[in-house]
């Protein structure tokens, strides 16, 4: 049975994966003060994982401890990437709950499911698994994030009925694209009636600073309205949406988010064609499609900052910035290995939600800003 819309306050959802950062750790402090602003402005939907470095600790410390359990919403996700047997797959659960001191997840997912990892997730019994801890308590709502083709999100969803919400990426630049697929993806959850969290709303930050053209373009149609406000509110403008998912990183985003969600307005026909038009221009353009999970780094062999390199190059296919993105590469030299240090072990590959072909991105990016 699927969850049920319409009984949150608000469809902005807090994004625990890119938290404030002070020194080599999470800024508390801030992240306080960005949850009770979040939770005084009627949000209720906090999204942490098991893979996010300390994501789930600060979700104790600045949340948890901090106001009683029905006072919010808590989601997180078991990942099999790290987990080389079943056994340490279902012990992500008790992990997460002793982390965070939750009692129990509102929502549960399994974690980025795509055609490379979906035998995985079966040959552990994690959705059997889920459905048990759901029957003990633990567990209130079970659901997937999904990072693959419509035609593989049917099959997962004709499979297990027992399914009741998707997190999907869906983003107005990612719309048509041929490597995520939003439109899609999100036509097939709505067509078996699945409420949907969206991730990736704003690209990874990325629609929060668009190029030049989509900038002129947005700010000449709403000069008081942040690049962020047109991406989070194309999202949530959309039928069946749970909770739009924003990785805040300081209070001035988290003000920003409440400024035009609190009192949501859907977007007009005319913000709609702007939209289209800023779509159009996206998809003229060739770009690296990185969000900056960081996955990649993770599992790195060599140590490459493979998102910052990426970053680096699309200032110059993006934002016509040549030698800006040359700079910034020179810089990531300084300070360790470059593209050049790739050994082809495929680790980044298999392990990229957005399906970029990394070890040749790679290649490319040192051909052209060495």
């Amino acid at each position: 049975m699927a969850v049920e819309i319409g009984n949150m306050h608000s469809k902005l959802g807090f994004g625990l994966m890119r938290l404030p950062r002070k020194g080599l750790g999470i800024d508390i402090e801030q992240t306080k003060e960005m949850v009770d602003l979040f939770l005084q402005a009627g949000g209720t939907y906090f999204d942490t994982a098991y893979i996010y470095p300390g994501s789930e600790v600060a979700t104790r410390k600045a949340l948890v401890e901090r106001y009683p359990r029905d006072a919010y919403t808590l989601a997180t996700k078991l990942n099999t990437m790290t987990a080389l047997t079943e056994n340490m797959a279902k012990k992500e659960l008790t992990t997460s709950l002793e982390r965070t001191g939750a009692g129990y997840f509102d929502y549960y997912l399994l974690h980025a499911l795509s055609r490379s990892n979906v035998d995985k997730y079966e040959r552990f019994h994690l959705w059997d698994f889920v459905q048990e801890e759901k029957a003990k308590g633990r567990i209130r709502h079970i659901g997937f994030s999904f990072h693959d083709s419509p035609e593989l999100l049917e099959e997962i969803i004709e499979k297990h009925p027992e399914v009741e919400f998707v997190q999907l990426q869906i983003n107005y630049q990612d719309w048509e694209a041929k490597n995520v697929q939003s439109r899609a993806n999100y036509e097939v959850a709505r067509k078996h009636g699945l409420p949907i969290v969206v991730m990736e709303p704003v690209k990874g930050g990325g629609l929060a600073n668009p190029p030049k053209e989509v900038r002129e373009l947005l700010h000449g149609a709403n000069p008081s309205a942040s690049f962020a406000s047109w991406a989070i509110r194309f999202v949530a403008s959309l039928d069946g949406i749970l909770a739009v998912l924003s990785g805040m990183s300081d209070t001035a985003q988290m003000r920003d988010n409440l400024s035009y969600m609190t009192d949501f307005q859907p977007l007009s026909r005319d913000e709609q064609e702007t939209i289209h038009q800023a779509q159009v221009f996206f998809n003229s353009v060739k770009s690296i499609p990185c969000t900056a999970c960081r996955y990649c780094v993770e599992g790195c062999p060599q140590g490459i900052p493979i998102p910052d390199i990426f970053a680096a190059r699309n200032r110059q296919t993006v934002w016509g910035q040549l030698e800006e993105g040359r700079k910034a590469y020179r810089e990531i030299l300084e300070k360790g290995p470059g593209a050049d240090a790739c050994v082809r072990c495929g680790k980044c590959v298999s392990t990229c939600p957005q399906k970029i072909q990394v070890i040749e991105e790679l290649k490319k990016c040192h051909a052209e800003m060495k």
